[in-house]
């Protein structure tokens, strides 16, 4: 469970497609002056030199951010994405990757509040150290899942959880689902996103529809799940052919916001594969 670095996928379409989304979640929530809450339940380091040698061995953001950059007119909420990571590399070359918690460090007001896990221990300590000057943000090194319990719901009955566990174990899709459910018995009205791998696992192909009932059942502004394709399984049927985001209670401008970003993304990053998906329930 705990060999998982996220740095040596830093950048690449999975993390695209998340953070559009978690940009996208956290400018709606702003969008009001009462502050609300971001729970991270698997948060890394916070931010990734894309010079690494964790970065560098497999170059994932070459097929990811890289091709995005410097693209010229970007859909809105694209360009506003891009823009973050333009923002935590100084608006100067791409030499970094901002994960969830830089993104949130950049568009929290001081109103706001950030509650960030992570077990690995040497993630855990640079996590720390990158938040330790960041009015309302707490860190602490224990299981995401479990700590739900002690976050929700937030003060000002306002939050946003995020839910992006690496899924190296199969339990993991069994604990996104009750974190899902848990979340929403004790704050009805979270915005959860919930990011997924996109695999030929059984597992893998269940867990959207499961989390779409579960939000049926809870969600009081339903769900909506957006998907992008990248790549063929090899012949073995093996590899990560894409992944997708759902969003229980989603915002209610985040389907606009997506619908013209999600087939560019196809284009650009599905190397001749490209295939997306938007989805909302009827009541999101």
């Amino acid at each position: 469970m705990l060999a998982y670095r996220h740095a040596f996928h830093a950048g690449n379409h999975a993390d695209v497609l998340k953070h559009l989304v978690f940009v996208a979640v956290l400018r709606h929530m702003a969008q009001k002056e009462k502050g609300f809450r971001v729970v991270d339940t698997h948060a890394g380091a916070g931010g990734y030199s894309l010079e690494s040698r964790y970065a560098r061995q497999k170059a994932e953001y070459a097929a990811g951010i890289e091709r995005l950059y410097d693209a010229p007119d970007l859909p809105p909420a694209l360009a506003d994405y891009v823009a973050q990571v333009r923002a935590f590399n100084g608006g100067n070359a791409l030499k970094q990757y901002p994960g969830s918690p830089a993104i949130a460090r950049q568009l929290l007001r001081p109103q706001d509040q950030l509650r960030l896990f992570e077990l690995h221990p040497t993630d855990h300590r640079i996590l720390a150290s990158f938040v330790e000057d960041v009015p309302g943000a707490q860190v602490a090194m224990s299981d995401g899942f479990a700590a739900l319990k002690s976050t929700l719901p937030p003060p000002t009955r306002r939050g946003v959880v995020l839910i992006d566990p690496p899924y190296e174990i199969k339990t993991d899709y069994t604990r996104t689902l009750g974190a899902l459910r848990e979340a929403l018995e004790r704050f009805a009205d979270a915005v959860v996103v919930i990011w997924l791998p996109q695999l030929q696992l059984l597992e893998s192909r269940q867990l959207p529809q499961r989390l779409k009932a579960s939000a049926d059942a809870h969600a009081k502004k339903g769900w909506l799940h957006a998907r992008l394709t990248v790549a063929n399984a090899d012949t073995r049927g093996f590899g990560m052919l894409g992944s997708s985001v759902f969003v229980a209670n989603p915002p209610h401008t985040l389907h606009e916001a997506l619908a013209p970003c999600l087939p560019l993304l196809a284009r650009t990053l599905g190397e001749g594969h490209g295939q997306h998906a938007l989805e909302r329930s009827t009541h999101a």
